[in-house]
């Protein structure tokens, strides 16, 4: 990744900071730097065009202004800003960026070349490959392969250079190089994008049981929902066509895809945004540039943003299951949860067949408090596998959870159990069917066997802890569970059952000051009413009043010496 990241731009899309700007400019740049801080680009915009309005020419303003209207996909309006800066003689690597992107929309491939020539520049990847997909638009191939060789022959960037020169030769109908060169390129780690544009050569070359193995040996017996029916085309004998690049705008929408792919996960989510929105202005029908965008958007916290990326994914594509997912999760985020439950029913209508969409949907449910339709879901995800996996673990441990909150324990007892013999480590499931049986005082020494496993595995998880505490308590362990239920306040201090247990615990040993203190504290921080009466009457009472009119028996103090 070192060697990746020498061949890349080393773009600095930073807001300025405190430019010098006119004092009538003051109050919109304030505002715009604010909204750029929060990476609401689509407010950042607006702002900084209204500051350069007040202070026409000043870089900084224009410079952020562009990198805003980037981040809101507002690439056509950035293009008019850059060409102003260029105009005044105002040099921006982002504003090249951005030009470049114009001239490539624009099949203004000689535009191009003549940038690069002049010293336009953008990072040793980008102009690299620029250069060749500008050289394949003006219909000298020699010339471009020449410059995808010498791409592939710089320092870490071999890979890039043979997936754009197999495409490149993909795109004009040469198939039986574009092979080879995929070929060459397998000594590298295979992307999905490059499987399945080497995929489709080798189905032009009516070579579809060689695709067939080569999906196989890449992504594994069971293809998504997303690549499935491209198996099922090949299976069925017809050729696919060639759909990666179909022009030279679409190898340069490549291009920024391809450094959008080497810098996600490796740089701030922001400065990997501006390439997957020019991969995507170049190239509206870049899925997975889309998708990138969209993801990206919601780790910035854009979710509006985010869902608009989403919704521009068509129907018709294999993908939309995914980018509907996608758009779900970000409304949820936003604090649409009705709106997100509303995209999961359609989906499930439209794509009942895919198990995760009904794991989806139940999620939602589930959080929402609607058990009794979230459970349904789960048994139809359940029932949408022809084998239980290890990885199903989570939807018998989910439905067991509504199972338990309608009140129906047997059935929430085996799916807590079947959850882990499918994944028996698995801490929370441990914890939940522990503290479940501490709760309704069953199987005590095996509830204190499963919290303690769950403990072991997450020693610092306050909610376990709380548990371990817990079941030492209702077997009569006062001292030791004050121990770890003091632990469990330090780790979840804020927690209104932890501090009410172990006020409860204070209380068994005998400091009563301190329990009225902790069920003090825990009325604080918001419990259920039901618990909140309750702890009310401690207050009053006493644990023990309150237990024996509950039917309860009396705690013997541990150090009561009467």
């Amino acid at each position: 990744m070192k060697l990746i990241r020498a061949g890349l731009a080393a773009l600095a899309v930073t807001i300025a900071p405190a430019p010098m700007i006119a004092q009538e400019a003051a109050g919109a740049y304030l505002a715009a730097r604010q909204a750029g801080l929060s990476s609401d680009y689509t407010a950042a915009s607006q702002f900084y065009l209204d500051a350069m309005l007040a202070d026409p020419g000043n870089p900084n303003l224009m410079e952020s202004a562009i990198a805003s209207q980037i981040g809101a996909a507002q690439v056509d309006q950035a293009v008019i800003v850059a060409k102003a800066m260029e105009q005044a003689g105002l040099k921006s690597q982002l504003a090249d960026m951005v030009l470049t992107a114009g001239l490539a929309k624009a099949e203004d491939y000689t535009g191009i070349l003549n940038s690069i020539e002049a010293g336009r520049e953008i990072g040793p990847l980008v102009d690299g490959l620029l250069q060749a997909w500008s050289h394949v638009g003006q219909g000298q191939m020699a010339r471009a392969l020449d410059d995808f060789d010498d791409v592939t022959a710089s320092p870490g960037l071999r890979a890039f250079g043979l997936y754009h020169k197999a495409l490149a030769l993909a795109s004009v109908g040469d198939f039986e190089d574009a092979d080879a060169v995929f070929v060459e390129a397998q000594s590298g780690q295979r992307t999905r994008r490059a499987t399945l544009a080497h995929t489709q050569v080798l189905s032009q070359l009516d070579r579809n049981d060689d695709a067939l193995r080569l999906m196989t040996a890449v992504f594994g017996n069971s293809f998504g929902a997303d690549i499935a029916p491209i198996a099922e085309e090949l299976r069925a004998g017809a050729p696919l066509g060639f759909s990666f690049v179909t022009s030279p705008t679409d190898g340069i929408a490549e291009v920024f895809f391809s450094v959008a792919g080497a810098l996600d996960g490796e740089m701030e989510p922001d400065f990997t945004l501006i390439y997957t929105r020019i991969a995507e202005h170049l190239r509206s029908d870049h899925i997975e540039a889309l998708l990138l965008s969209a993801r990206l958007l919601e780790e910035l916290g854009q979710f509006d943003l985010a869902t608009q990326a989403y919704d521009s994914v068509p129907r018709s594509d294999p993908a939309y299951h995914a980018a509907e997912l996608g758009r779900s999760a970000a409304l949820r985020r936003a604090g649409r949860s009705d709106a997100a439950i509303e995209v999961l029913t359609q989906l499930a209508e439209t794509h009942g067949d895919l198990p995760q969409v009904h794991q989806a949907l139940a999620d939602g449910l589930r959080r929402d408090g609607d058990y009794d339709a979230a459970n349904a879901s789960y048994s139809t995800a359940l029932s949408l596998f022809t084998k239980t996996m290890p990885f199903h673990w989570r939807l018998y441990f989910h439905r067991a959870v509504t199972f338990e909150r309608l009140g129906n324990w047997s059935e929430a007892e085996a799916d807590l159990r079947q959850s882990l013999a499918l994944n028996p480590s698995q801490p929370e499931v441990l914890n939940y069917l522990g503290y479940s049986l501490v709760e309704r005082q069953e199987k005590i020494d095996e509830a204190l066997t499963l919290i303690e496993r769950a403990a072991a595995e997450r020693p610092d998880t306050g909610f376990i802890i709380d548990s371990l505490g817990w079941v030492l308590y209702r077997r009569g362990e006062f001292e030791q569970a004050v121990t770890h239920l003091e632990r469990a306040s330090e780790l979840e201090p804020v927690d209104p059952v932890v501090n009410d247990h172990l006020g409860d615990a204070y209380w068994a040993v005998g400091r009563e000051t301190e329990a009225r203190f902790q069920w003090s504290r825990a009325l604080s921080f918001d419990p259920t009413e039901d618990d909140a009466e309750r702890i009310r009457l401690k207050l009053e009472l006493g644990l023990d009043e309150v237990l024996l009119r509950e039917g309860a028996p009396a705690i013997q103090v541990a150090n009561d010496d009467s």
